[in-house]
This record gives C-alpha cells, sequence and structure tokens, in this order.
C-alpha cells in the first residue's frame, strides 16, 4: 500500500501557511487557595465615596429586608407562630433580602443613568480612535460550533479592527477544542478560506488534542504557549461580537491604566429570532444598563469578570489566576467550570483592579433560542457556581469578590428555596384546613387559641414584595425615555412601555417552569450528578416538539400537583396562587410558543434589530453567503494536499516512548486500517473517537488518506 509522504520541515515559502505563529511561552501555575503571600487586598484604604456607596447599598438591603421580615411576622404571629411559619419566615428572609440586594442596584443604576453620571471605568467612546503601542491577541475560543457561523464573525471583527487603521497591533487566534472530527476538519477548511479572503497572516488556529478543563484550560493552554508574546488578550465567545472602535478603547484603556488586570464589557443581545430570544433581548436591552451602572457604581476597582467580550492583561491573568483542581469527585471536585468569577477574584487578590465599563458599547452576543436551550445552559453555570461554595473560604480574596461568589451561588439556589417557600405555604393551608387545631392546649389557659393568620396584612406584603420585582422595570423605562437618543432608537416610549408590559406577563408566566428546572438542576448536582458539556444551539436551530413535551413534563405535573391541593383548601387559595399555577400548567404551550419564530419589527424590537450595528451587519452579511462544502473528515483530508499539510503542521510532535498509557482509540484504528485495502473500507469502519485519534496522528493520517480508493483497484 502506497502512502503518502508529507514533509513536516517548513520551507521559506510555506512558513506563512502555517497554523500557528512560533511559540513565547510564559508560565502559568495553579494559584492555591489556602494561602496567599499577598494577605488581605481589603486591607488597602478604601475611598470614602466608594465607602459610603457600598454602605448605601448594603444599609438599604438591610433595612427593606428587616421592615419586610417585620411585617411578615405580623402575618404568621396571630395564634402563635407553628414550626412550619417559623420555616416560612426563615426563606422569606432569605428571599427578600435576596430581592432587596438586587432593588438597590437597580435603583442606583437609574440615577447614574438619569444624572448622566460615569459609573465604572470612564472610557471616552466618542472622541478620536487613540493610538496604540502593545501588542493584543483577540482569542476566540471554540467547541464543536458551525465552522461558517463562526469565521463570519470572526471576520466582521477583524474587518472592523483593520478599519480602525490599529489591525497591525492585534493577532487573532481560534482556539479549537472541537471533539468531532468531522467539524475539525471543517473548521481547518474554513480557516483556510477565512485567511485567503482577509489577505492577511495575523490569523491563527490552533486545537486542542484533549479538552483538559474546558475553556478556562483552552485559555490557559494557550498563554503557557504564546502568551508572553502579548500584553493583553480579549477573551470572546463563540457567539461574541466587538466593534473595531471599542476593541481599540479598550487596549487603550490598558495602557494608560498600568494597575487594570481586566475590563468587562456589557454585551448587548443580538440576532435573537425566537421569541424566547427576543424577550431575553428586549429584556437586557431595557432593563441591563441600570443594572449594570448600578452594579459598577459600587463595585468600583473590584468588579466581575463574565467569562467573555473583556480585554485582560496577560501577566496579571497568567501571575494570578490559574485555576486549581477542586479535591473530591464530580459534580464538586474536579475543574471550575464557572470559571471566569474565580478568575476575577483571584486577580483582585494579587493586587489588581477589575472594572466594568458598563457605558462603552460596541460589544455583543447572542442567546439560547428557547427555554429548554436556556435551561441546558443553567445546567452547567448551576455547578460551575455551586462549586463556588469550596472557593469562598479561600484565603486573602477581597470581600466584595466574596460578596461575587456568593450571587453567583444565590442565582441558583433560590430557586429551590421559592419552591420550598411555596410547599410551605401549601401544607400550613393544608393543615389548617384537614388538621383539627387544638384550641385548648395543655395547661391553663383562659381563652382559646385560634390558628389564624392576618390576611390583609399577607396582601400588603405581597404587593410590597412585588413591587420590589417590577419597580426596577419602570425605573428603567424612566431612564431610557429621559434620553432622547435612546427613545427615539426605540421607536417611541410608548411602543418600550407596551413591550414592557407585554415581557413582564410572558416572563412572569415562564419564571415558575424555569424555578422547577432550576431547582431538579440543584438537587441532581446535590445527588453527585455531573453536568457534562454540551454543545450548545444557536438562534437559528429549532426545538423537536417531543423534546418540548418531554422535559416541560415535569413543570406541567407540579402545577397540576399545586392547583389540586390548593383548590382541595379553598377557591381563594387557588385564586391567590393562581399566577404560579397558570405558569406551570401552561409550560408546554409556552415552550411551543417562545420557542417559534417571531418578527423583528413587532413589539420586542430593539434599535439593534432596526438599524443593526456594521459589525453586526456584516457578520450576517457573511453568515448569508455560500457555505463550502463540507465532506467526512478524512475525505476532506484526502482530497486537499493543502489543508493536509497545514494540519499535519499544526500536530504536535510526539516522542516515541517505550512504555506508557495507551491509547484505545488509535490501538483500534490502526488495527482496522491495516485490515483494509481501500480508502472507503477504512472511512466505513472507523468511528468517530477512532477517526478524532487518526487526525491527531500525523503517521496514520497520512497511512489513511494515501490507501487506494476502489475506483483504484
Amino acid at each position: 500500500m502506497d502512502t503518502l509522504k508529507i514533509s513536516r520541515t517548513p520551507t521559506k515559502s510555506d512558513a506563512i501557511d502555517r497554523f500557528l505563529p512560533p511559540e513565547c511561552q510564559l508560565s502559568m501555575e495553579p494559584s492555591r487557595l489556602d494561602w496567599h503571600p499577598a494577605g488581605e487586598p481589603s486591607s488597602a484604604p478604601v475611598k470614602a465615596t466608594l465607602l459610603f456607596r457600598r454602605s448605601l447599598i448594603l444599609v438599604g438591603t438591610a433595612l427593606l429586608t428587616i421592615a419586610g421580615g417585620y411585617e411578615m411576622y405580623g402575618v404568621v404571629k396571630v395564634g402563635g407562630v407553628t414550626l412550619l411559619e417559623a420555616m416560612l419566615l426563615a426563606f422569606f428572609l432569605a428571599l427578600l433580602a435576596w430581592i432587596a440586594f438586587s432593588f438597590m442596584s437597580a435603583a442606583v443604576g437609574f440615577f447614574v443613568l438619569l444624572t448622566r453620571r460615569q459609573s465604572g471605568l470612564a472610557i471616552d467612546r466618542t472622541g478620536a480612535v487613540p493610538e496604540l503601542s502593545s501588542r493584543t491577541a483577540m482569542l476566540l475560543p471554540t467547541y464543536n460550533e458551525d465552522p461558517h457561523d463562526l469565521m463570519a464573525r470572526l471576520r466582521a471583527m477583524y474587518e472592523s479592527v483593520a478599519a480602525t487603521g490599529h489591525g497591525a497591533h492585534f493577532d487573532w487566534f481560534l482556539l479549537s477544542d472541537t471533539t468531532d472530527p468531522d467539524i475539525w476538519a471543517h473548521e481547518e477548511v474554513a480557516f483556510i478560506a477565512l485567511r485567503r479572503a482577509c489577505g492577511g497572516h495575523r490569523l491563527f488556529y490552533r486545537h486542542r488534542p484533549e479538552n483538559t478543563a474546558r475553556k478556562s484550560g483552552n485559555i490557559a493552554e494557550w498563554i503557557r504557549r504564546f502568551g508572553a508574546a502579548y500584553e493583553h488578550m480579549i477573551v470572546l465567545d463563540a457567539d461574541s461580537l466587538m466593534s473595531g472602535d471599542t476593541i481599540v478603547r479598550l487596549v487603550h484603556a490598558m495602557e494608560v491604566n498600568p494597575t487594570v488586570a481586566l475590563i468587562q464589557t456589557q454585551p448587548v443581545i443580538v440576532n435573537a429570532r425566537s421569541l424566547f430570544g427576543r424577550l431575553q433581548q428586549f429584556a437586557g436591552r431595557v432593563y441591563g444598563p441600570i443594572i449594570a451602572s448600578g452594579s459598577a457604581w459600587w463595585h468600583g476597582s473590584e468588579g466581575n469578570y463574565w467569562g467573555h467580550n473583556a480585554i485582560i492583561r496577560v501577566r496579571a491573568f497568567a501571575e494570578e489566576a490559574g485555576l486549581p483542581e477542586l479535591p473530591g469527585r464530580k459534580p464538586f471536585g474536579g475543574h471550575i467550570l464557572s470559571h471566569d468569577f474565580v478568575e476575577a477574584a483571584l486577580m483582585r487578590r494579587g493586587g489588581w483592579s477589575i472594572y466594568m465599563a458598563p457605558a462603552l458599547g460596541g460589544s455583543f452576543e447572542e442567546v439560547p433560542p428557547s427555554i429548554l436551550d436556556f435551561a441546558a445552559r443553567d445546567r452547567r453555570w448551576c455547578q460551575g457556581n455551586v462549586q463556588h461554595l469550596a472557593v469562598l473560604p479561600a484565603r486573602g480574596l477581597h470581600w466584595v469578590s466574596r460578596l461575587h461568589l456568593l450571587t453567583g451561588i444565590g442565582s441558583y439556589i433560590t430557586a429551590p428555596m421559592w419552591l420550598i417557600f411555596l410547599i410551605l405555604g401549601l401544607l400550613i393551608s393544608l393543615q389548617a384546613h384537614f388538621i383539627r387545631p387544638e384550641y385548648f392546649p395543655k395547661g391553663f389557659s383562659l381563652f382559646p387559641t385560634w390558628p389564624q393568620q392576618d390576611p390583609v396584612l399577607a396582601a400588603w406584603v405581597f404587593a410590597a414584595t412585588m413591587g420590589l420585582l417590577v419597580v426596577p422595570k419602570l425605573l428603567a423605562y424612566l431612564a431610557l425615555v429621559s434620553q432622547r437618543e435612546e427613545r427615539v432608537s426605540f421607536a417611541g416610549s410608548i411602543r418600550v412601555l407596551g413591550g414592557i408590559l407585554s415581557e413582564t406577563l410572558l416572563a412572569a408566566l415562564i419564571a415558575p417552569s424555569m424555578m422547577i428546572l432550576q431547582s431538579r438542576a440543584v438537587a441532581e448536582i446535590l445527588l453527585g450528578r455531573d453536568s457534562g458539556w454540551q454543545v450548545q444551539r444557536r438562534s437559528g436551530s429549532e426545538v423537536a416538539h417531543n423534546e418540548i413535551f418531554r422535559k416541560l413534563a415535569a413543570p406541567t405535573f407540579c402545577g397540576l400537583l399545586m392547583g389540586l391541593s390548593a383548590f382541595a383548601v379553598s377557591l381563594p387559595l387557588l385564586l391567590w396562587m393562581s399566577p404560579v399555577i397558570t405558569g406551570l400548567v401552561l409550560a408546554v404551550p409556552l415552550g411551543f410558543l417562545t420557542s417559534r419564530r417571531s418578527n423583528p419589527a413587532r413589539l420586542f424590537a430593539t434599535p439593534e434589530d432596526m438599524h443593526p450595528p456594521p459589525v453586526v451587519l456584516r457578520a450576517n452579511e457573511l453568515a448569508g453567503s455560500a457555505r463550502i462544502e463540507a465532506t467526512g473528515a478524512l475525505q476532506q483530508f484526502r482530497h486537499d494536499a493543502e489543508l493536509l499539510r497545514c494540519h499535519l503542521e499544526s500536530l504536535p510532535r510526539i516522542s516515541k516512548r517505550k512504555f506508557g498509557k495507551v491509547d484505545v482509540p488509535l490501538a483500534t484504528a490502526r488495527m482496522k486500517i491495516e485490515q483494509c485495502d481501500t480508502f472507503d473500507e477504512a472511512v466505513g469502519w472507523l468511528d468517530g473517537s477512532e477517526v478524532r485519534a487518526v487526525l491527531n496522528n500525523a503517521a496514520v493520517l497520512q497511512h489513511v488518506v494515501g490507501l487506494r480508493s476502489l475506483t483504484q483497484k
């Protein structure tokens, strides 16, 4: 059998075609959580202004919680507080504190926007594009994504940066963790086409044989191999987009602020096509500014990191943000899934500043297209945030960093807390209805004990709690309409108000189902079930009907059970709980409705729908262009000599060892290939894991593509 020989020694003519630049290694070791030489960063003096801001948030949260708790105690104290009522009160206090904390940040954000004050790191977004003196790497990690759409976004950003005149200061790295061999081959084909189209050699591609530690491991591996050549890196997601102007201004801000390790932008959701996606896009665009502005106002230099669309100082990240592997088994142990919060906390522990820049603009992302896709992503994030319980006791963390970790944990454990709160309320009602009360308990008593609650006061407490949830939306509306440019971009204040009312209604109906799905996720994690790493469905994909029925059956069943329990007590209780019960019973119809495509010109249209930013418009134009025909991985390499050469050049050199761990898929692939007379036989016999192993081994790959085809027999 003939074997196709490809030289692995690069020549001067083909050096520019190699997928990667020369390595420039930088050390990055895992940080210790039990010790840090710098001590507590919080011991550094805090400015009086920042101290006042944080005190306002925390004291306001405490006062609202105490006031609400006192009124709730007044509801249950009539006739004495039973064990169930005491538990109900405890859960109410915890949940109210969570709501009050969010309310205070939003209220502050409203006043920040109303007074046109700058929050977070001040970055000029209107002046001339500044000059740059540093080198920055643009990192785009990917995992089994559609290569065509991925390259469209990458090219749109590349062209946008080049248009600023500063393209020479940026190198672009597509960092693939793709496990599907066909997608891997398609990525390389699309990448070569991208390089040709852009006519530049600052575009690079790297594929990892093993996706250890997922995205955080992907970034860390790049730093160890290439990080020393760059001052900064901008980390993106597969669905990220950033304008060239924003990218250049971020780099300039890092250059003039040498103590800053990270600047986080506020991504705006774009390209939502389903009703569920448009709800999130509209809500993020309307409510996001007051939330982000309020958070940046009191976070100061102790900001947070959301994992993408942020610029990071490479040296600070390498020195401080190496993630340790948590002890124990999954899901609590192992590699940290939600790495971003932890990386920001570790860099702040090392004395670096972390800032948000909510007013900068020019930062975009996409969103899951359905309730089920949102829940699947949430399941992975939930496990990652629950893991933060092991990070909270780490030595030397700033107290605000610990608060970020706590809020991440709280964003998921509040779902089962709400469920338990509702169940406790039902149990109390069922107990009062079906269990005969003991009017004259043991001991001397002049008067009987009447088991009752104050329904009028309960209604007031409920209304006040709902007010804390709804008022921030109204404040966001007022902040938006107070700015003429924003008001006009949304096509008028009346339309925005209609959108807010409709979004509030639909969100209220969806929330109970999300409560059940998140509660289930927390329960699975506590029982030791790992979430794995699923490929995220993008906005253009459709959800199968049987999947909606199967996965939303649990919320529907819970709604029916709650409804029957409430009806068994009384009709007023059923009416009282009807918002939650209705949302659960309608889970499946809502799943169908919200996963369907929605007209962008209707109620939930945002400025980015009506007047897409140039980088978004260009990415969508490229995504709509003709796709490169993709065949199987081995077929691609057999028929494209340039692709095969570039692929072989990109593979790491494997040192031959006499003894070592056996690569089982590679071993079985070798055995199968040795028994095949033709290329077609080999392709038909190898499974996905074996093809992937072959693609990672230069000698075996060359042997396979050199086999004769059936037509050559």
